[in-house]
């Protein structure tokens, strides 16, 4: 399910068409990408339907649209507008700060954030069909997205060293069901597609989180936001599809422009999208 590739969100039919030719692998529908979201403020919530279905003619690639947490009447209008996956997403403002959606009366699939293995697995077990670390979105700052894949590979190397007993305690601890905990260490990762998503703004940023493990990346406002968007998203492409070349990584680096401008995420006030809802 789209491994190995790059899901980028765009806010027009024409960003659509720029994601499409630069090799990305699927596109989210949004109408104001994360860094927006964090500079206007206010409720965030899913995407008018119009520019959803606009979107959807200008590209032959799928097409994402982001829920907000707990609603599931956003998520029955995204399926009913033929989104290929809903994104049940906490960049969006949540409506239910102790229910996620429950995936199973849906035949669309869902995406969904983790900070650490539990909180992967407790979203599978709802239904989620793709798991992303949750970054921080709209900062350009890749630092939680790196803290959460590295939580998330560490405790799937830490189960391959643990008997029945230590596991069966373990699932307790993580809050995660048993058979899912069980199926990760006979797989030794996920049982679903594990993108990185959040603060992802640069070739290099993208090589990073495929070296640490991860089966691909979503690009939100790194690209739009940055000088070439274009040029920036076939570079990131190519990151991701040579991510253990240096030598190609530094060819598709040089000259583009100006990146996204970053966020220190220790500023005070600053507001973190990725601990929301568990």
């Amino acid at each position: 399910m789209l491994k190995g590739g790059v899901i980028m969100d765009v806010v027009t039919a024409e960003e659509a068409r720029i994601a499409e030719e630069a090799g990305a692998v699927a596109v989210m529908a949004l109408e104001r990408v994360p860094a927006d979201i964090r500079r206007h403020g206010g409720v965030a919530r899913m995407s008018d339907p119009d520019m959803i279905t606009e979107i959807k003619k200008a590209v032959t690639i799928p097409v994402m649209a982001k829920a907000r947490i707990g609603h599931f009447v956003e998520a029955q209008i995204l399926e009913a507008l033929g989104v290929d996956y809903i994104d049940e997403s906490e960049v969006l403002t949540p409506a239910d700060e102790v229910h996620h959606i429950r995936k199973s009366g849906f035949t669309v699939p869902f995406v969904c954030g983790c900070r650490d293995l539990g909180e992967a697995l407790r979203r599978v077990a709802e239904g989620a069909s793709m798991i992303r670390t949750k970054g921080e979105a709209g900062t350009g700052n890749v630092v939680e997205a790196v803290r959460h894949a590295r939580a998330v590979q560490g405790a799937i190397r830490a189960l391959a060293n643990m008997d029945e007993d230590e596991i069966y305690a373990y699932a307790k601890e993580i809050r995660a069901p048993l058979d899912l905990v069980l199926e990760t260490k006979r797989l030794g990762r996920l049982p679903v597609v594990n993108f990185a998503a959040g603060g992802v703004a640069t070739p290099a940023d993208a090589a990073l989180m495929m070296q640490l493990g991860v089966d691909g990346v979503f690009v939100g406002s790194g690209i739009f936001k940055s000088g070439d968007p274009a040029k920036r998203a076939r570079a990131i492409v190519q990151a991701v599809t040579h991510y253990k070349d240096p030598k190609k990584l530094a060819a598709v680096s040089a000259g583009l422009g100006e990146p996204m401008v970053g966020i220190d995420i220790r500023e005070n006030g600053f507001v973190s999208y990725a601990q929301r809802s568990e």
